[in-house]
C-alpha cells in the first residue's frame, strides 16, 4: 500500500534526520495534525502516543514513486520497527491525518509509540506542549 508519511520529531524539515533520508526524494511535504494522539518526550525522539483529546502537529511526506519501496524499508529500519517484533519502540501503523491546507483527512503511515512503550509513556512520561517538537533539542 502506497501511502504518505506522516513525521513528527527529527524527520520533519529542519531536524537531525530530514536531509539524510527524506531530502530529494519526496513529491510533496505539507503541514498536519494527527488527531487522537498526545506527543511525548523520548530520548533524543519524541513519541506520538494514542490517546483521546490530542493533537501531534507534523508533515504529511509524500514520496516520489520510484524512491518509496527504499523508503519504506529505511524509515522501519531507522525507528527499529519489525512487523510482529515485541521489542519494537514504534509500531508503523495506517491513520488519519489532517492536512492544514484544507481540512481533508487522509490516509498515511505515522510511526506510533508500541504498546509497553505507550504504557510507559502514560504513567510517567512528559507530554511535549503543543504536540509540537519542532525545534526541541
Amino acid at each position: 500500500m502506497i501511502l504518505p508519511f506522516f513525521v513528527y520529531g527529527t524527520l520533519r524539515p529542519g531536524e537531525r534526520n530530514h536531509d539524510l533520508f527524506l531530502r530529494g526524494r519526496t513529491l510533496g511535504e505539507e503541514p498536519g495534525r494527527l488527531r487522537g494522539a498526545t506527543l511525548y518526550e523520548g530520548p533524543g525522539h519524541p513519541y506520538a502516543v494514542e490517546e483521546p483529546g490530542g493533537a501531534v502537529r507534523g508533515e504529511l511526506v509524500t514520496a516520489l514513486p520510484d524512491a518509496y519501496p527504499a523508503l519504506l524499508v529505511e524509515l522501519d529500519r531507522l525507528e527499529e520497527y519489525v512487523p510482529g517484533d515485541p521489542r519494537n519502540l514504534y509500531e508503523r501503523v495506517v491513520r488519519e491525518v489532517v492536512r492544514d491546507t484544507d481540512g481533508a483527512a487522509v490516509p498515511a503511515w505515522v510511526y506510533v509509540a508500541a504498546p509497553a512503550v505507550a504504557a510507559r509513556l502514560r504513567a510517567r512520561g512528559t507530554p511535549v506542549g503543543g504536540g509540537q517538537w519542532r525545534g526541541r533539542r
